[in-house]
């Protein structure tokens, strides 16, 4: 499904590079989790393979076709959705039209889009009345959910998240995390989870730790 051919990436000069010749492969049905120390790389890569920048060196595949030659915008819009650790919640809108927003402009395929995402947001302890309200009247883990909720009312086959538990407790994390599998192995999509908790990592399919400017399999 997404495929890193020989990715590299550095700030200034290829000598201090991040990493360099990343071949990771992740597949539908399956999540992941990256590992790794705060500043080793983790985030970028995120950014790397949600379309957001754009390798060094080497190239990002989804389906077997370059991004670069689908497009990045068109890939963003139509093939992934991403969960950021700062939310990026549209500040004037309701819990609910932040989800219905984005199921709008993913085109989502949902009958009742509305009655679907009241009902995903029931479903993390967002209920009716906190879902109509502006997103900035919520507390930092309800945006956290909102903004789990809005990536898995899309379409998409792909997911990535940015530490997307890190505003939230231990129950709500665990409920989460649950949903994410279930939604993975259910639905047959593809989680891909930047995190440092060893929590995450245990339930995952598949971990990759950064260390030392290389990716290992671990699990």
């Amino acid at each position: 499904m997404l495929q890193t051919q020989d990715v590299g990436y550095w700030y200034k000069n290829e000598q201090e590079s991040l990493y360099k010749n990343v071949n990771l492969e992740f597949k539908r049905g399956n999540m992941y989790a990256i590992l790794g120390a705060s500043g080793s790389g983790k985030t970028t890569f995120l950014s790397l393979i949600a379309g957001l920048d754009v390798p060094k060196a080497g190239a990002v595949l989804y389906n077997g076709e370059s991004l670069a030659k689908i497009g990045l915008r068109n890939y963003r819009k139509n093939d992934v959705s991403i969960i950021f650790q700062a939310y990026n919640l549209l500040p004037y809108m309701s819990a609910l039209d932040n989800v219905l927003t984005a199921m709008a402009i993913s085109s989502s395929k949902q009958a009742d889009k509305k009655a679907f995402a009241l009902e995903s947001l029931a479903n993390v302890g967002i209920d009716e009345t906190l879902a109509n309200k502006n997103v900035t009247q919520l507390s930092g883990g309800q945006q956290q959910r909102v903004a789990i909720v809005r990536a898995l009312c899309c379409d998409h086959e792909l997911i990535v998240a940015d530490e997307p538990t890190g505003n939230l407790d231990e129950k709500n994390s665990k409920d989460i995390v649950q949903l994410f599998q279930k939604v993975a192995h259910e639905q047959k999509k593809c989680i891909i989870i930047v995190t440092h908790e060893q929590g995450i990592a245990k339930v995952c399919d598949k971990v990759y730790e950064l260390k030392n400017q290389a990716f290992a399999l671990i699990t």
